[in-house]
């Protein structure tokens, strides 16, 4: 059993990392209703550097990685980034479009390797994790 310090340690620190990954997407989301010009790019990027920092954190911790390595995760993840890249270059007009597509559809890209790779694992490997 851990003792209670560590366990407390650990759960501010989670909490704290939490709360930048979700503060990130709140200033890279809402920035534009507060601020204008400068201001707002600023906070915008600033927003999305600090969630993609945080996230990537999260993405290394042992429940979420076995999560994300599920390969019906990896399927959702491919078919509905591949559907919604398909949506915004099509309904999106200009920069926008392209640009949101193309994010999603390298997080779509990214699924895909990660079925290819689950795929490759000899199958005694597949069913342990």
């Amino acid at each position: 059993m851990k003792p209670l310090l560590t366990t407390v340690k650990s759960l501010v620190a989670d909490l704290l990392l939490w709360s930048f990954f979700v503060g990130g997407l709140v200033a890279s989301t809402a920035s534009g209703t507060v601020l204008d010009g400068t201001q707002k790019n600023v906070a915008t990027y600033a927003g999305i550097a600090v969630s993609l920092l945080a996230g990537s954190r999260i993405a290394k911790k042992p429940k979420i990685k076995a999560f994300l390595s599920k390969s019906s995760t990896l399927w959702f993840l491919f078919l509905f980034n591949g559907g919604v890249a398909a949506a915004c270059y099509l309904t999106m007009d200009g920069v926008k479009g392209i640009a949101t597509a193309a994010g999603m559809g390298l997080v779509s890209l990214g699924a895909a390797g990660g079925l290819l790779a689950n795929h490759r694992k000899p199958a005694t490997a597949r069913h342990r994790a």
